[in-house]
């Protein structure tokens, strides 16, 4: 009796090391679309800061199938991207106060309209696969300007210079300019 209740200790100390063995040797891989930043200043010296998730191109068809043309998107992965600007900036004519934001963006062919919100901190997109965009809160729209890349982006990049924003994805830059 003794040996049996003995024998019960040793395979239940052996199944709880089995147990937290697997949960903590699981695949510590790193996000498909991993959290990055961009920070620079306008040749105004406003600074700006970017946080987004950066995705990969993995062999899909981005412009027109993954982003599809003439729907909000949420400009990168995951969470809406987010923007911080120390100083007011002007773009297209138009103020934008100091202050964080939440980017979204209607790809088009030829060119983007690129919309600033004042709900910030949520997520890009509704499971159904639409934008998580609060029309209400839209504070300025701007239009971004396309071209061809020099090079090929595997992983979307934001980019400040100081003439403004610029996201790098897969063959394609979109330009957004400020003052």
């Amino acid at each position: 009796m003794l040996k049996l209740k003995s024998f019960k200790k040793v395979v239940l100390g052996i199944v709880m090391l089995l147990l937290v063995n697997l949960t903590f040797s699981q695949d510590n891989k790193p996000p498909l679309s991993p959290l990055d930043s961009a920070k620079g200043i306008l040749k105004s010296g406003a600074t700006i800061k970017i946080i987004y998730s950066s995705p990969s191109v993995r062999d899909r068809k981005i412009w027109g199938e993954l982003v599809p043309y003439h729907k909000v998107w949420r400009a990168g992965a995951n969470n809406a991207t987010q923007i911080e600007f120390d100083k007011d900036v002007k773009i297209d004519g138009n103020l934008l106060k100091a202050g964080k934001y939440s980017i979204y963006m209607i790809p088009e062919e030829e060119s983007w309209s690129i919309i600033f919100s004042s709900q910030t901190g949520q997520s890009g997109m509704n499971h159904d696969g639409t934008s998580t965009l609060d029309f209400e809160k839209i504070v300025l729209r701007g239009l971004g300007s396309t071209k061809k890349s020099k090079s090929f982006n595997e992983r979307l990049i934001y980019s400040i210079n100081e003439k403004g924003i610029v996201l790098s994805w897969e063959k394609l830059d979109i330009t957004l300019l400020m003052k």
